[in-house]
């Protein structure tokens, strides 16, 4: 198959049509695939000339799953040459938006299908339609909602996450609630609509929990309230489950399960709201415009649906399996270390996934620090750990997103790390410094300078106290090792949370080093033990209520 007459032919066919069957079937041959690209991808891999490599950056043997932060997924032979054949002519994207609908519509059983510039940008598109009916009046106003009868969107306890910042980006009152009753009681005009995620099993939105999707849609449907599910690493499943549960729209992160375009999302519902929501993103003016879609991945993601009917799931299940099995028999053969594969049933982030587990009293070392090891020096390789109770420790390995070939590079690397000889560590140095009392503490971040307060308590080489950052105070814990100084303190706010770890070294009445904020990125910090003392004061306590103000 020569690329340019396999680009050729898929230009020429119709949107409302299906991309993927071309009647040139006799000249096009679009079978070979998956496995094909999956080779020349991991031979890219392998090449010195990579193209990230001449960039100075190093590629990633992707064995954690669908995540954002290292590219979500490798897009799937068909929806590439989708891609390819739309980016070659120019199309007016309304009439593109209406074609892309009402096909989705058609392939997904539901009443209307959307594609935006990601599955966030997707929920705040829909919570801006929710938000002004349609009316471009509203829409130019957001964050504005001065004047405006919907003003308020309903969230679960459970489903308050750093995804919904999607919502409240177009300014709305978020109203969280615990309980169906409480629920009931707080849907009043000013409601938009209900926003709530899935999850595992067991997860407060499902079937038979206290207040899972069917019990919201009972409550909200006599009242004429959309609901939205967030489903963004879920397996698209015909027509959408949720939708069925009781839900008005689902969406659906388009490059993840589903193998689209990263920069892509699916909505799938309710044709009205979808059309508002439509109006709200780009190309159009407002507040959904910073969410520019291109043509092709509009095409793109419509491709990937219909690839996603006609993949063959059982086998590429298999396929995980055997990778699985071969990664497992590898390791296996290390004293110490067991194996065991978990075959998840639900559709968020469904893939087989495989425990390597030993014994921390036996191997001295975490599978956070091979996760490290591995994570950070060649061939780099992203995968999971945690520590349990009983005190194992393991790491996972996830198949989804790997590649023919990436299983052999992976069991052959984990081999020699788990193979290694390591010594139990040896007992922290004695402190360099007594570190106990105020701290001024001098951030450096990107584009500004803040201070921070530490009030800190040392006991031995253990460190605990409390941070005071830009807005907020909470404990934090650490050590002090020598002259190494190693702090962590965590901001819960309700849907998001943010890690400081600060590592530095003392020196006298000085603690100086980096921060690490995890997506956030990092700083630099100065903290300079605090020395003022206030004037020594006796407190006197009246004997009632005062007699002057």
């Amino acid at each position: 198959m020569k690329r340019r007459s396999l680009i050729k032919g898929l230009a020429l066919l119709p949107v409302t049509g299906n991309i993927l069957s071309v009647k040139a079937a006799e000249s096009v041959d679009l079978q070979g695939s998956l496995e094909s690209l999956a080779e020349t991808t991991l031979s890219s891999f392998l090449d010195e000339k990579n193209i990230y490599r001449s960039m100075g950056v190093e590629p990633i043997i992707n064995c954690r799953g669908s995540f954002t932060i290292i590219g979500g997924s490798i897009k799937l032979p068909k929806v590439k040459a989708a891609l390819d054949a739309a980016s070659n002519n120019f199309v007016q994207l309304d009439e593109l938006a209406e074609a892309a609908g009402k096909r989705l519509s058609e392939l997904t059983k539901t009443e209307w299908g959307m594609v935006s510039s990601g599955c966030a940008a997707g929920v705040k598109h829909i919570t801006a339609a929710c938000v002004t009916g349609g009316s471009p009046e509203r829409l130019i106003r957001i964050p504005d909602l001065t004047g405006f009868e919907k003003t308020e969107v309903i969230i679960p306890r459970y489903s308050r996450q750093h995804y919904d910042h999607a919502v409240r980006n177009i300014g709305v009152r978020i109203i969280t609630v615990s309980t169906a009753a409480e629920l009931e009681k707080a849907i009043n005009p000013k409601t938009a609509m209900i926003y709530l995620t899935s999850g595992t099993p067991g997860a407060a939105s499902d079937t038979g929990q206290p207040l899972s999707l069917e019990v919201i849609a009972a409550i909200a449907k006599p009242m004429n309230v959309p609901i939205l599910m967030d489903a963004a690493a879920e397996s698209l499943t015909i027509p959408p489950v949720h939708l069925k549960r009781g839900a008005d729209i689902v969406a659906y992160s388009g490059g993840k399960t589903i193998r689209g375009p990263q920069s892509a999302g699916l909505m799938l519902g309710k044709k009205n709201i979808l059309l508002a929501a439509w109006q709200a993103s780009a190309p159009h003016h407002g507040p959904g415009r910073d969410n520019k879609l291109d043509r092709d991945e509009i095409v793109g993601m419509v491709a990937a649906v219909e690839d996603w009917l006609v993949r063959d799931h059982d086998a590429e299940w298999k396929r995980w399996l055997a990778w699985l099995d071969v990664i497992s028999k590898r390791v296996s053969g290390i004293s110490g270390i067991s194996t065991k594969i978990i075959e998840p049933v639900n559709l968020n982030n469904k893939y087989p996934v495989l425990h390597i587990i030993w014994d921390l009293a036996k191997y001295p070392v975490t599978g956070y620090e091979i996760a490290e090891e591995v994570g950070r020096n060649k061939p780099r390789i992203a995968l999971g750990n945690r520590d349990e109770a009983d005190g194992t420790t393991s790491i996972q390995i996830t198949p989804g997103h790997m590649q023919p070939g990436e299983e052999k590079i992976v069991a052959d690397r984990l081999y020699e790390v788990l193979s290694k000889k390591r010594s139990f560590k040896p007992e922290m140095a004695a402190p360099a410094a007594n570190l106990s009392g105020r701290w001024d503490v001098e951030v450096q971040y990107a584009l500004s300078t803040s201070m921070h307060s530490f009030v800190i308590e040392q006991d031995g080489n253990w460190i605990q106290g409390t941070h005071k950052g830009d807005l907020d105070t909470k404990n934090m814990v650490g050590t002090i090792d020598g002259n190494e100084v190693k702090i962590r303190s965590t901001i819960p706010i309700v849907g998001n949370i943010i890690i400081y770890l600060f590592s530095g070294k003392v020196d006298g009445d000085i603690i100086a080093g980096d921060i690490h904020m995890g997506e956030y990125l990092t700083a630099k910090f100065t903290a300079r033990r605090n020395t003022t003392k206030l004037p020594k004061q006796k407190v006197m306590i009246p004997g009632g209520q005062p007699l002057a103000t």
